[in-house]
């Protein structure tokens, strides 16, 4: 994941004409803002605090301010009425997306206490306290006319419904800035013939923000021949830690498995990958043959560390598989083979790597006397993804919005699944398996998906919305 910590700014707006009318409503507004930081600082969350914006100046410094602070996202409290200018200028300068935050400090306004008081000017420095809504329609106008993109959370400040929503919002935020900070590594070639898979990277650079590294096969495999006799046996010893290796596996290809991993794991390193996505059958080239048909066990390694690796030269899959990373919750490489129409699911899985570490128990390393429909033979695994809620996602191109993340819930059950050295799970839709299947392919997306462990569409909802991308739920 990235090391950089999302920098989210905070700032207030208040209308400066209220503080010497009535006494302690700057400082009670303050307060406010105080609370919602301290809550805001988590780790890998740094907040940079704007401060109380009640004037125009007053927002065209903090506006300046964003920019030095290189912050990834604003939230924007609205502790009271306070007037639209003072709103325009911050988020035209501070050019990151903007979180409305209409807060109130209660659930409700004791009417009792508040119509007991004598004082009318009290009376009216409680109500602005609670005035939160008021001024959200001025602000929403000026930024639709603008052109400016806005969310809102509106609730109570210590609702725990309100931290719930501000936690997905702060998860979607770190997804787009790492994915704007991520190197995809592209090693190879389309599949031929997957048209559904071909994906302009351009487009990808423009809406992503990721850069594109395009890496060399001949590279890997004159890595994979330095390796030493050292490295190669810790890493074997490596694969007995980390998978269940069937007995029937050779230890002539757990060491071709273990040089091709060592040398990808440097071959990372050098090109400080954040993804990969490749395809290569190596014919008539035998180092490079050899590397790709031992390089399963070594990407499965390195996308439980955080480096998707997605086969099949699948771009937008790698994309797919980062976001769910960034989420914790997994992304293993996946399509739907088959259903089971006698207990209502669908069959996924699919060859090549997998997801170790969202493995139901310890996955498995097969022996295979041919890989289908791509060149060599070798080692392969076998895992089913952990029992319980699962999120599919497909980063879908799209005609409308350029990209759409096409989102799905359901939950993966036990039961038998084919034992053929790849990955193989069960899944159960609430539209049923005729339904899901229907609805997904409707989206129009590529015949990979990445699949994580949780229910996370309300977060991939808001990161769509932050990237300015579509997004469709089909269940």
């Amino acid at each position: 994941m990235s090391g950089r910590s999302l920098r989210a700014g905070l700032c207030g707006i208040g209308l400066e004409s209220y503080w010497s009318q009535f006494a302690g409503l700057e400082k009670r507004l303050h307060g406010y803002l105080t609370q919602f930081a301290a809550r805001l600082v988590r780790p890998g969350v740094e907040v940079v605090e704007l401060g109380l914006i009640d004037t125009a100046q007053r927002s065209r410094e903090a506006g300046h301010q964003c920019r030095c602070e290189d912050i990834d996202v604003l939230f924007l409290y609205v502790t009271t009425y306070a007037l639209s200018n003072t709103v325009l200028p911050l988020v035209q300068r501070a050019g990151v997306p903007v979180i409305v935050l209409n807060l109130q400090p209660a659930a409700a306004i004791d009417y009792e206490a508040f119509n007991k008081l004598e004082d009318r000017t009290a009376m009216t420095g409680e109500w602005l306290a609670f005035c939160s809504a008021c001024p959200v329609p001025e602000m929403a106008n000026v930024l639709k006319r603008a052109r400016i993109p806005f969310h809102q959370v509106t609730g109570v400040l210590d609702e725990p419904a309100t931290w719930r929503e501000i936690a997905e919002w702060l998860a979607a935020a770190r997804v787009r800035s790492t994915l704007a900070e991520a190197r995809l590594g592209l090693m190879g070639h389309y599949y031929s013939g997957m048209l559904d898979i071909m994906t302009d990277v351009t487009l990808v650079s423009i809406v992503f923000g990721s850069h594109v590294e395009l890496v060399e096969v001949d590279e890997l495999s004159a890595l994979a021949a330095e390796v030493n006799e050292s490295a190669l046996v810790r890493r074997v010893a490596d694969f007995y830690e980390s998978f269940d290796v069937q007995p029937d596996c050779r230890e002539e290809e757990l060491r071709r498995a273990a040089r091709t991993s060592v040398a990808l794991d440097a071959f990372v390193a050098r090109h400080e990958l954040s993804a990969l996505a490749y395809y290569y059958k190596g014919s008539g080239n035998a180092a490079n043959e050899d590397t790709m048909s031992s390089i399963i066990l070594g990407t499965s390694l390195l996308t439980a560390r955080h480096v998707p690796v997605a086969g099949e030269y699948e771009v937008k899959n790698a994309l797919a598989m980062k976001i769910m990373d960034c989420l914790g919750a997994g992304g293993s490489f996946t399509e739907y083979y088959a259903i089971d129409f006698n207990d209502d699911l669908v069959l996924m899985g699919h060859d090549g790597p997998g997801h170790i570490a969202i493995a139901e128990g310890k996955t498995k390393v097969r022996p295979l006397t041919v890989y289908h429909g791509k060149v060599g033979r070798g080692l392969s695994v076998e895992m089913s993804v952990k029992h319980g809620p699962v999120t599919l996602l497909s980063v879908v191109e799209d005609s409308e919005s350029r990209f759409k993340l096409l989102v799905a819930e359901g939950e993966c059950v036990a039961g038998p699944i084919l034992e053929i050295g790849n990955t193989n799970s069960r899944y159960r839709f609430p539209l049923g398996a005729r339904g899901f299947v229907n609805a997904w392919n409707a989206e129009g997306p590529a015949h990979h998906c990445a699949v994580g462990v949780g229910h996370v569409a309300g977060t991939l909802e808001k990161t769509a919305a932050l990237m300015g991308i579509g997004y469709t739920k089909v269940c």
